[in-house]
C-alpha cells in the first residue's frame, strides 16, 4: 500500500473514531489484526453492544461511494473477525455484537462527509 493511500485510510479512521465518540460510543481498539485473516478498523462499545466497525474512505471523484464497499464476502469476513475478537477478549457482551460501517467521502473542496450505518452485516 502506498504512503498516500495509507495516510488517507488513517485520516478516514481518525474521522470515523471521532464520529463514533460523538455518538456516545467508546472506542476500545483500532486496527486489530487477526493474523493473516484480516483487520478490524475500529472496535467500540455502544452501551452493552460490541461494535465492529469497518471504515471506508474515498476521495471525491469517479470512485464508488464508500458505503457500497461492503460486499457479501466482506460482510462474512467481518463477521468472522468479530467472532475472533470476541473469543480473544473473553466473550460477547450482554448486548451482543453489531457490525457497522463508516463511510468517509473527501470532496475536492469543503469538509469531509462522514456517514455512519449501523448493523450492516
Amino acid at each position: 500500500m502506498s504512503k498516500a493511500r495509507s495516510a488517507l485510510g488513517k485520516y478516514g479512521e481518525d474521522l470515523a473514531a471521532r464520529r463514533l465518540a460523538q455518538a456516545g460510543m467508546t472506542v476500545l481498539q483500532r486496527n486489530w489484526r487477526a493474523g493473516r485473516t484480516g483487520e478490524i478498523d475500529i472496535v467500540a462499545r455502544d452501551g452493552d453492544v460490541l461494535v465492529v466497525c469497518e471504515v471506508k474512505t474515498r476521495r471525491g471523484g469517479g470512485y464508488e461511494h464508500p458505503m457500497a464497499a461492503v460486499t457479501p464476502e466482506k460482510a462474512a469476513r467481518l463477521r468472522g473477525l468479530a467472532e475472533r475478537w470476541v473469543h480473544a477478549h473473553g466473550g460477547a457482551p450482554p448486548g451482543g455484537v453489531r457490525i457497522d460501517l463508516v463511510g468517509v467521502l473527501l470532496p475536492h473542496r469543503g469538509a469531509p462527509c462522514v456517514e455512519h450505518a449501523r448493523g450492516v452485516a
